[in-house]
């Protein structure tokens, strides 16, 4: 099984360019100070890497 990473939206994606806008949907966030959980692989920590000022990991 997959190591799993804990993301928490914690800045508003209002006024964001819209690059990053379509990384946090991707990330699956729709509110602000929501969690979600994906897997620990290359691909999402480079998502995490696009919008880092926004999000915090919750390791």
């Amino acid at each position: 099984m997959e190591k799993q990473i804990k993301i928490q939206l914690v800045r508003s994606s209002i006024g964001r360019p819209k690059d990053q806008r379509l990384t946090l949907k991707a990330l699956g966030f729709s509110k602000l100070n929501q969690i979600v959980s994906k897997p620990d692989n290359t691909q999402v920590r480079g998502m995490i890497a696009k919008v880092a000022h926004l999000v915090q990991v919750i390791e």
